[in-house]
């Protein structure tokens, strides 16, 4: 009995009360998200460039996206970002008692990627510098570089069906994109800085792994940035969104609503008068 009730508990605050093993089908659609990048990144920096370059990374990350939205997409939404999930939270689309779930199951499947390609490369990665020519920390978390930003996403471009949103089928796929055009456009600065996900679990793995406290006071204690940034620039660009675009659906919405709802009454009084001049014919 207490077993049923730790379920349903932690299948609720995972957002779908069919599913006990919600928080393991999330971890493993973290994990999956994260094992493509991280690896193409690996492959990069442990290959000295012979096998891949900065765009196999931007692929590895997209697919890795692409087919973790499709591995939990349809059950929880496949947030896959901290930023995202809190997001969601602060604007009303997401309950504050679910985000414990989401967090851990992201934090939990990042980790486990992280520790994936440790063990994959373990014999190869050879050094445990952080920074530098010989640097192998960044193949887990970011770094800053000379100079960096933060972008704010665009998902509710993909994912607002009110605006045009992509099909349902596509959308894994345009948001797999997505991330590839961030890299290709905007990942000179920090790399994949986008998510606190993807940047603070493994960073934390690095320095029980052996990279030590490094990963933390590397760049000036950098760390937290990829964490708050993501965070804010997420939110930003969704209120942008909301201000500009969302509240306008909203308006046409509604003046439509009013417009059929109008429409509808003028068509029933026409047909009721139809009728009642039909029953009571006048004298000839």
């Amino acid at each position: 009995m207490r077993r049923q009730s730790f379920c349903k508990g932690f299948a609720d605050a995972g957002g779908h009360p069919r599913f006990c093993f919600l928080g393991l089908l999330l971890r493993q659609a973290e994990r999956k998200s994260h094992v493509f990048g991280l690896s193409s990144v690996a492959q990069v920096v442990l290959g000295r460039g012979e096998f891949g370059q900065y765009l196999s990374i931007n692929l590895g990350f997209g697919i890795g996206v692409t087919l973790g939205i499709h591995a939990a997409g349809g059950i929880s939404g496949a947030h896959l970002n901290a930023a995202i999930t809190i997001t969601h939270c602060i604007l009303g689309n997401l309950p504050w008692r679910k985000l414990p779930a989401y967090l851990l199951s992201q934090f939990l499947g990042s980790s486990l990627a992280a520790a994936t390609i440790f063990g994959t490369y373990y014999g190869i990665v050879g050094n445990f510098m952080v920074t530098g020519p010989t640097a192998t920390a960044s193949i887990f978390s970011t770094y800053p570089h000379p100079c960096m930003s933060f972008d704010a996403l665009s998902i509710l471009v993909i994912h607002d069906e009110k605006n045009n949103g992509a099909l349902k089928g596509t959308q894994a796929l345009l948001t797999g994109i997505l991330v590839l055009g961030i890299g290709l456009g905007m990942g000179m600065n920090t790399g994949y800085a986008i998510n606190p996900s993807r940047d603070l679990p493994p960073r934390i793995f690095t320095a029980i792994a052996g990279w030590g406290v490094d990963v933390f006071t590397a760049g000036n204690y950098w760390w937290w940035i990829p964490v708050i940034a993501p965070t804010l620039g997420s939110l930003v660009g969704s209120l942008i969104y909301k201000l500009l675009i969302d509240f306008h659906n909203q308006s046409l919405l509604e003046s439509g609503n009013e417009k059929g709802h109008l429409a509808s009454l003028k068509h029933h009084w026409s047909k009721s008068k139809t009728l009642s001049e039909t029953a009571c014919p006048q004298a000839g």
